[in-house]
C-alpha cells in the first residue's frame, strides 16, 4: 500500500525541465577583463536570497594534449569540449545557470545559482560530478586515445557588498585550489582552517522551535551549525563543502554531535532534539561505535530524547553501512527523520527504505501552499506516506498565517519557520536570542 502511495506521490513531481536555449549560455574572459554579466548575475541572485557558487572543470593534463594534438586538433578539442559542456549545462542546470566562464584555456568555470531552502553542499557535488560524467560520455568517442583528465572543485561566492568582483574572483581561486589540490595553494590554506575548526571545536549552535500545530507549543528544536563567527566559514554552505572536499565531513559533523550534547546538558533541555547527518556519515562503518562512545562522556542524556535527521541528498545506494547503522541506532533509542522530503524522488525512495519515525516536508512544498492547489495535493500525497508508514509529519519553512492555515486544515502535526522563530541562541529558559 505504502509503495503505490508513493507511486502516485511521485507523479505530482513530473514538473519537465526547462531548458535553456544554447544561445543563452555565455562565455566571459579571463578575470582581468570580468565585466559586468557575472557580476550583475551574481548580483541579482543574491538580491532575490539565493546563494551563488563557481563549479571548476579544470584540465590536469592540457600541456600533454597541447604536444600531442597539434594546432589543428588541439583547436578542434577546445571547440568540442565546450560545445559539449554547454549542452551538458543546458539540460542540468536550467534556470540556475548565471554564466559559463572560460579562463586561461585551462578548463571551465560554471556560476550558477543556489536556494539555500532547497538546494545543499551534495546537490552542488553531484551536480559537479554529473555534468562532467555526462560530458565525458559525448565527448570521449570522438576523441580516440588521447582525452582529457579533468579535476573539479567548488566554492560559494561570498555576500561582499563592497566588491562583487572581488568575492567573484576569490571564489574562482578558491575553486580552482579545490580542483587542483596543489601543494601550497589555497586548498592547503583550507586544509589548515578546516582541521583548526575540528581540533579546536570552533563551532557554535543554533536553535529553531518545532512548534506543536494544535497547541502552539514548543515540541522540539532543531540544532543548526554554524563556523567560527566573523570568517568565510561561519556561512554552514561554506562551511560543509570545504570539509566535504577536504575529507573532513565525518568528524566535523561527530564535533557537531558532541557540542549539542554540551548544550542540552548546558540549558537543561528535556524536549525532544533533531540533530542533522549527511547520509556519507551516518553510513560510516565507525558511526555507531563513535556515538557509543559519546555518549558515554554524557551519560545523563537519553538516546530517547534524540531524532538522528538525515539531511542532503547523496544516495543511499551502495552505502553497506547505512541501514545496518540506522538499526542498530534504532535499538540503542534514537528516532530517524528524512529532511526535504517533496523536493524529488530521492527522499520519497529514501522513506520506503529507511520507514522514518519523522518526515519532514520541504519548504519547496509549503511556500505558497495557501496560493497553489497542486502543493496542497502534494502535501495531501505525503500525508497519506506518512500515515502508512506510522510517521509524524512536520512541515518545514512556514512564513505566513495563510500557509499555517493550510497545514492546520490538513492536520499537520508539527511546523518549523521564520513565522514562529528564526534560529538564535538556545538558552537556559529554553528560549531563543538572535545571535
Amino acid at each position: 500500500m505504502a509503495g503505490q502511495i508513493i507511486k502516485k506521490v511521485k507523479a505530482l513531481f513530473q514538473w519537465g525541465k526547462i531548458l535553456l536555449p544554447l544561445n543563452q549560455l555565455r562565455y566571459f574572459p579571463p578575470r582581468f577583463v570580468i565585466r559586468d554579466p557575472i557580476a550583475e548575475g551574481v548580483k541579482k541572485a543574491f538580491k532575490m536570497d539565493f546563494e551563488t557558487a563557481v563549479i571548476v572543470y579544470n584540465i590536469k593534463n592540457l600541456q600533454e594534449l597541447s604536444d600531442q594534438l597539434g594546432e589543428t586538433e588541439y583547436v578542434r578539442f577546445i571547440s568540442l569540449m565546450k560545445k559539449t559542456f554547454q549542452k551538458v549545462i543546458a539540460q542540468e542546470v536550467n534556470d540556475d545557470l548565471i554564466a559559463l566562464h572560460d579562463y586561461y584555456s585551462d578548463g571551465l568555470a560554471l556560476f550558477i545559482r543556489v536556494n539555500h531552502n532547497i538546494h545543499s553542499v551534495s546537490d552542488i557535488d553531484s551536480t559537479m560530478k554529473k555534468i562532467l560524467r555526462e560530458s565525458e560520455k559525448m565527448m570521449f568517442p570522438e576523441l580516440g586515445q588521447i582525452k582529457p583528465k579533468f579535476e573539479t572543485g567548488y566554492m560559494f561566492i561570498q555576500r561582499k557588498h563592497y566588491s562583487i568582483q572581488e568575492s567573484i574572483y576569490k571564489a574562482h581561486q578558491q575553486a580552482v585550489a579545490m580542483a587542483e589540490k596543489r601543494v601550497k595553494t589555497e586548498f592547503n590554506e583550507m586544509v589548515y582552517s578546516i582541521s583548526k575548526i575540528i581540533s579546536q571545536k570552533d563551532i557554535h549552535i543554533l536553535a529553531q522551535p518545532i512548534i506543536t500545530l494544535a497547541t502552539g507549543e514548543v515540541r522540539a528544536w532543531e540544532m543548526l551549525t554554524r563556523g567560527p563567527k566573523g570568517t568565510t566559514l561561519e556561512n554552514p554552505l561554506q562551511l560543509f563543502s570545504v570539509a566535504r572536499q577536504t575529507g573532513m565531513l565525518y568528524n566535523l559533523e561527530m564535533i557537531v554531535f558532541e557540542k549539542i550534547l554540551q548544550q542540552i546538558i548546558a540549558t537543561g533541555c528535556t524536549q525532544e532534539i533533531f540533530i542533522n547527518f549527511t547520509p556519507i556519515t551516518l553510513g560510516n562503518q565507525r558511526f555507531v561505535r563513535d556515538i557509543k562512545e559519546t555518549l558515554q562522556r554524557h551519560s545523563e542524556i537519553s538516546p530517547k530524547q534524540m531524532i538522528f535527521e538525515i539531511t542532503e541528498r547523496d544516495s543511499i545506494e551502495g552505502m553497506d553501512h547505512f541501514i545496518y547503522n540506522i538499526k542498530v541506532l534504532r535499538t540503542l533509542g534514537f528516532r530517524i527523520a528524512i529532511d526535504d522530503t517533496g523536493a524529488g524522488y530521492a527522499s520519497l525512495n529514501s522513506i520506503s527504505e529507511i520507514l522514518p519515525d519523522i518526515i519532514k516536508i520541504d519548504r519547496a512544498v509549503i511556500q505558497d501552499i495557501d496560493k497553489n492547489t497542486v502543493k496542497e495535493s502534494l502535501l495531501k500525497g505525503l500525508l497519506l506516506v506518512a500515515k502508512e508508514t506510522g510517521s509524524i509529519v512536520v512541515a518545514e519553512g512556514i512564513e505566513s498565517k495563510e500557509e499555517e492555515s493550510v497545514l492546520a486544515r490538513n492536520k499537520v502535526d508539527l511546523a518549523q519557520g521564520y513565522l514562529y522563530a528564526r534560529p538564535g541562541v538556545l538558552n537556559r529558559s529554553l528560549e531563543i536570542a538572535m545571535d
